[in-house]
């Protein structure tokens, strides 16, 4: 379908671990051109030149070209890897965890290049991460998501330094502060439970089993919409999926404790893929 080959070259993909998103049967040359043959994006020489640019863009010289992807560090292949994600010229670039496999160093040179193509190309990302201190880095909104749905929306500061939701208050209470001091005198809210099967969200909220300000009237049955709150602070662009977000922000609702509910759904639903993946290997004769 010509339509929706037109969509993908305009939204390309950034993966997390650099060594099995490339084919280590190709040269860099090889990797960085494939697209642009398969989309028909100009001659030979065209290619050629375009590859050339995009090697020296990511901070390559043009004699990666000719070598094979298991010869670069993890750090040069994940930069391989954005390159070929800006060879047709996307509009959406999407970044699933694209710094999580690298180290902390390495990290720092893959965000800093990906704000730098971000300039340079236009480009809209969706960053995928559950490293915070890495959203709030390279984020200008930021989503925040639970069992597969949406709870938070807003601006960095508005989600960052205003969290309305309770599971985003966790999130950021969780996150280490490097001052000694502060680290002891903060509030710290602990996640009582255990994470409940995607394959069998709860009903309602899916996070009243965990949530400290649950209510039985609405949370346990109602999904709440992600809307638009009224509460001194949250901006225009701020929304919660809450019902109680203005009650909580206001003290009329009191946190309370959580009894711990531990779903072994998950963990079986794990262990039986796992059985099945063992069972597939087994060389039956």
């Amino acid at each position: 379908d010509d339509d929706l080959k037109e969509l993908r070259s305009k939204i390309q993909m950034v993966f997390q671990d650099p060594i099995s998103s490339l084919s280590p049967r190709m040269t860099v040359g090889n990797i960085l051109s494939e697209p642009l043959e398969i989309h028909g994006r100009g001659d030979a020489k065209y290619r050629s030149e375009k590859v050339r640019n995009l090697v020296r863009a990511i901070g390559l010289g043009e004699s990666a070209l000719n070598r094979y992807p298991h010869s670069f560090s993890g750090g040069q292949r994940q930069r391989i890897g954005i390159a070929r994600a800006l060879a047709l010229g996307p509009e959406l670039l999407i970044c699933d965890e694209p710094v999580s496999a690298l180290d902390v160093s390495v990290q720092a040179q893959i965000l800093n290049l990906l704000e730098a193509m971000k300039e340079r190309y236009q480009l809209t990302m969706v960053f995928i991460s559950h490293d915070l201190s890495v959203v709030r880095h390279i984020s200008d909104r930021v989503a925040v998501m639970y069992l597969g749905r949406i709870v938070e929306i807003g601006t960095r500061r508005q989600v960052f330094e205003n969290p309305q939701h309770s599971y985003t208050r966790q999130l950021m209470s969780a996150v280490p502060v490097p001052d000694p001091t502060a680290e002891d005198t903060r509030e710290q809210i602990l996640l009582a439970g255990d994470l409940p099967s995607p394959a069998n969200p709860p009903t309602g909220c899916r996070f009243h089993t965990r949530c400290p300000w649950r209510q039985e009237t609405r949370c346990d049955t109602e999904r709440p919409q992600l809307r638009l709150v009224e509460i001194d602070g949250a901006g225009a662009e701020h929304k919660v999926a809450c019902h109680w977000a203005e009650q909580i922000a206001s003290g009329e609702l009191q946190p309370h404790a959580v009894a711990a509910q531990v779903d072994e759904t998950g963990a079986q639903l794990a262990a039986d893929a796992e059985a099945e993946r063992i069972v597939d290997e087994i060389p039956f004769a």
